[in-house]
């Protein structure tokens, strides 16, 4: 049985540091629980028991990555997606929408299909049901941190252009029809592959090792998901695509 964990003492930091991450559940004994395995991990942790906490701990500047209200940086989310009094999609649509790349690990006893297409839509990188063993949960966080802090890395020094669609690797910004819009880390990279090989056939499998790398371990549909994003940014009709288009039976092409 793990020791009793209050909020008040939720900090943890041991002499090897391989991050700092913000639990959000609701559930003591699973709160408990993942906090022990994380820092017998070598992990800095930080717990709120519900959505309004958590939100309390979430900074909201769009320049730097999840920022809790006293000034700590975080590395990872987990984030259960029952929670009272603000639940975890929203919760997680907030991050998304204030444009805070952090990699986001929900967690749900709802396992269908649906639950999860709908938690990748609102953000999330990687989806865990319940029940799940602690080995698991730890190679997830592990996962999504190298992946994202490998993505930090990525600095391309052209810029890309197709047609009225500029992508600039370094400023990490894209421009359609001269006007400049919003993309998520994922969306940006996905393009940013696309367009470094235009007309390329690419497959979702494919698109995984590319973007999210070997260690995902999500549904390959959040590579849908994303393409129906980067659609409705950059497409005059989405539904009718022009750029982003779909292979039937091999993948998706740019241009």
């Amino acid at each position: 049985m793990p020791p009793t964990i209050t909020l008040e003492e939720t900090k943890f930091q041991q002499e090897v540091n391989l991050g700092r991450v913000l639990l959000v559940e609701d559930e003591e004994l699973i709160r408990e629980t993942i906090t022990f395995a994380l820092m017998e991990e070598g992990y800095e942790v930080i717990v709120a028991e519900d959505g309004r906490k958590g939100l309390e701990l979430v900074g909201k500047s769009p320049s730097r990555d999840l920022l809790s209200s006293d000034g700590l940086q975080f590395d990872l989310i987990i984030l259960d997606l029952m929670l009272p009094y603000v639940n975890g999609l929203d919760l997680c649509r907030l991050v998304r929408h204030e444009g805070n790349s952090i990699p986001i690990l929900m967690l749900s006893a709802k396992g269908t299909e649906t639950d999860r297409v709908v938690g990748l839509e609102v953000g999330a990188d990687d989806y865990l049901t319940k029940p799940f063993g602690m080995r698991e949960l730890i190679a997830r966080c592990r996962a999504l941190l190298r992946r994202h802090r490998h993505s930090q890395l990525q600095t391309p020094d052209s810029a890309l252009r197709f047609h009225d669609i500029v992508l600039y690797p370094q400023e990490c910004r894209v421009t359609v029809r001269g006007e400049e819009i919003n993309l998520s880390p994922k969306e940006f990279r996905i393009l940013e592959l696309f367009m470094s090989h235009p007309r390329r056939v690419w497959s979702r499998d494919q698109l995984i090792e590319r973007i999210w790398g070997p260690d995902f371990m999500g549904d390959s549909k959040t590579v849908d998901v994303h393409i129906r994003w980067l659609r409705e940014k950059l497409e005059l009709d989405p539904s009718r695509p022009e750029y982003l288009l779909t292979v039937r039976g091999f993948g998706y092409r740019f241009g």
